[in-house]
């Protein structure tokens, strides 16, 4: 039971940090009460910045804690270097840049459409992860695994907004971001899978989320944020509730996964979509219409039933 709630809880973290970047981009009505938000405009720069000011925060308390989540740590990663392990070193840092990748591109997503969208949208990464697989790895896609993808796809379409006050070109911008951050993941999970053969989760993490801070800090020595001055003491708040509800949750997810297992913690998981659009509802009356609610219910339940298949003993 403990396993289950951890990763219950940090399913919910997770969407509290995706709500917290939503305010940050457009002004919301926090409870229906207070005016909130808006003090980055939705752009490649300023998502950078919230990139970059969440990875600072993340990747020296996920250093601080690495060791108490697995001893090896350090002495992993020093191995990894003065072996020469090259394929493991590249395949971990190939994810550092996808994970990067498919943050930003999250993160534009979610400045321009309502949240629980967008995250519907990531959540159709399974698709890309069954197709990419069959092609890089023969693994043939199961009856069941067809049915999650038309499901998927049934979803998707379901929960896209046909018009939006942002305006047209804002809208599909924000749904093709959307849909190019699940195919970005699914790229990550693929080489991930492939890694983790050879490397213990933890500094494989670590791995990421450095690649991740660099990488925002060399892109945003190109592309620099689009104000000189902007409301920091928000906006560091707000980056700093992010990085510790990030934290949080992989802590908690980690730890849910040892005692439940892997497939049993991502079925937990697949319920991402529709928390979010609940607490989107409750916390800045994001509201969706109920062709789009139908649309989150489907690919809720597509994700669980594909993770359901990893989680059935196989049949031999």
């Amino acid at each position: 039971m403990a396993g289950f709630f951890a990763v219950l809880f940090a399913a919910v973290l997770f969407c509290f940090h995706n709500l917290i970047v939503r305010i940050l981009f457009a002004p919301q009505k926090l409870l229906g009460v207070w005016e909130i938000g808006g003090f980055v405009t939705p752009t490649l720069n300023d998502s950078l910045l919230l990139l970059l000011l969440r990875m600072i925060w993340v990747v020296p308390l996920m250093a601080l804690v690495a060791n108490r989540l697995y001893a090896q740590t350090w002495t992993d990663l020093i191995q990894l270097v003065r072996l020469k392990q090259h394929p493991v070193l590249t395949r971990s840092l190939a994810c550092g840049l996808l994970m990067f990748l498919y943050l930003v591109l999250l993160y534009i997503s979610i400045s321009l459409i309502p949240t629980g969208i967008a995250l519907t949208l990531f959540f159709t990464y399974p698709i890309f992860t069954a197709l990419l697989a069959w092609r890089l790895f023969g693994d043939i896609p199961t009856l069941l695994r067809w049915g999650v993808i038309f499901l998927t796809l049934l979803g998707t379409l379901l929960t896209i907004p046909y018009h939006s006050p942002a305006g047209e070109h804002s809208m599909w911008l924000g749904i093709f971001l959307g849909i190019a951050s699940g195919i970005t993941y699914a790229g990550y999970t693929i080489f991930a899978q492939q890694a983790l053969t050879q490397i213990h989760p933890v500094p494989f993490t670590w791995i990421s989320f450095a690649v991740t801070l660099i990488l925002s800090i060399i892109s945003l020595s190109i592309w620099h944020p689009s104000a000189t001055e902007f409301l920091w003491l928000p906006i560091g708040i707000g980056s700093l509730l992010s990085a510790l509800f990030t934290f949080a949750g992989h802590v908690l997810n980690n730890w849910g996964i040892r005692l439940i297992g892997a497939s049993r913690a991502a079925m937990i998981g697949a319920a991402n979509p529709a928390l979010t659009v609940v607490l989107a509802a409750l916390t800045i009356q994001e509201n969706l219409n109920g062709l789009q609610v139908l649309g989150v219910a489907l690919v809720t339940l597509s994700v669980a039933l594909l993770n359901y298949e990893k989680a059935r003993p196989s049949v031999s």
